[in-house]
């Protein structure tokens, strides 16, 4: 399998790195095999140098002079927020990069990204009408940008068609191995247990739902009022009234930046405020009645369906 991996100025060190390492390993564990690799890896790029953000300089092959990988993997750029991102986005070499990737797809390649680099292959268009993910902070901005792209920031890893996205940050790990499990599931496995790692289908429980309220106002307000009513039943009638807006306009406004209802997003801070009651060691059924439950046993199934953790999972993990 030929893998190609699009490296641009300031592309994340560690999702370079980490892929190249996988990779790999997923070859001398094959070679010892079989004497040969599965895995043809090279870093291309719209220069003979790439700048890394942590100011490595890196050779990569011109991206003019390759004609059609199997795979091309697009990692992230170190921007981190929408005000270093938008304009990065606007960079000649980003721009040339995009040319690459949509005449690389039209002759049958597959195109992977991970992280930030799903809003660069979101550039081509090539995403629209497509299920993706993206690193989870910045799924405001994408649907934004993006409104023709199915998002959903929870999944992990998203494969559509010829295309692959995956989340935050280590989903370039996550990548690596989903592409060595399709060539060898016994030799991912392998990997995996190498590298402490699996493949993860999820990204909520790592997500926190106040860094995605920051993206609006409206959601900010709709925020703080949850906060304070987290012991009461939802009413989107009383959330729209007390913020002065229409049930209609809490709603549409809650789906445009969150991609989810009030009432999907009232139960992820719920969630969140009992998992940090858990890990802190108070008794189930008083988180139950601090975040409006009936009981311990809802809360305990409500945890298990949106984290995939139970409570002793939750309070191991600070031991």
């Amino acid at each position: 399998m030929r893998i190609s991996i699009l490296a641009l100025d300031g592309l994340f060190d560690t999702g370079l790195t980490v892929t190249l390492d996988a990779l790999a390993i997923a070859n001398r564990f094959a070679q010892r095999r079989s004497k040969t690799a599965l895995f043809e890896v090279s870093i291309v790029g719209v220069r003979k140098r790439v700048r890394t953000g942590q100011g490595f300089l890196i050779p990569a092959q011109e991206a003019a002079s390759v004609a059609k990988p199997d795979w091309i993997i697009v990692p992230a750029l170190t921007t981190s927020t929408p005000e270093s991102l938008i304009p990065a986005l606007e960079r000649k070499d980003v721009k040339q990069a995009v040319k690459h990737l949509l005449a690389w797809h039209g002759k049958g390649a597959h195109i992977a990204s991970s992280c930030i680099g799903s809003f660069l292959l979101a550039e081509t268009g090539l995403l629209d009408g497509h299920e993706a993910t993206t690193t989870w902070w910045l799924a405001p901005l994408f649907r934004q940008r993006y409104p023709n792209v199915s998002l959903d920031e929870s999944r992990m890893l998203v494969s559509s068609g010829r295309l692959v996205t995956t989340g935050a940050a280590m989903g370039h790990l996550d990548l690596a191995l989903w592409l060595i499990r399709k060539a060898s599931p016994d030799l991912s496995q392998m990997v995996s247990r190498y590298l402490l790692a699996d493949i993860r289908s999820s990204q909520a429980p790592y997500i926190i739902p106040n860094h995605l309220a920051q993206a609006d106002p409206l959601i900010v307000r709709f925020e703080r009022w949850a906060r304070e009513h987290l012991k009461e039943g939802f009413s989107l009638q009383q959330a729209a009234s007390a913020l002065a807006v229409s049930a209609r306009t809490l709603q549409r406004r809650c789906q445009s930046v969150l991609g989810k209802s009030p009432l999907d997003y009232f139960q992820d801070l719920r969630v969140e405020h009992a998992r940090s009651l858990v890990q802190g060691g108070v008794d189930l059924e008083e988180i139950a009645a601090e975040v409006g439950y009936a009981d311990g046993a809802t809360l305990r199934s409500l945890l298990r369906q949106r984290l995939g953790r139970g409570v002793r999972e939750l309070r191991a993990d600070l031991r």
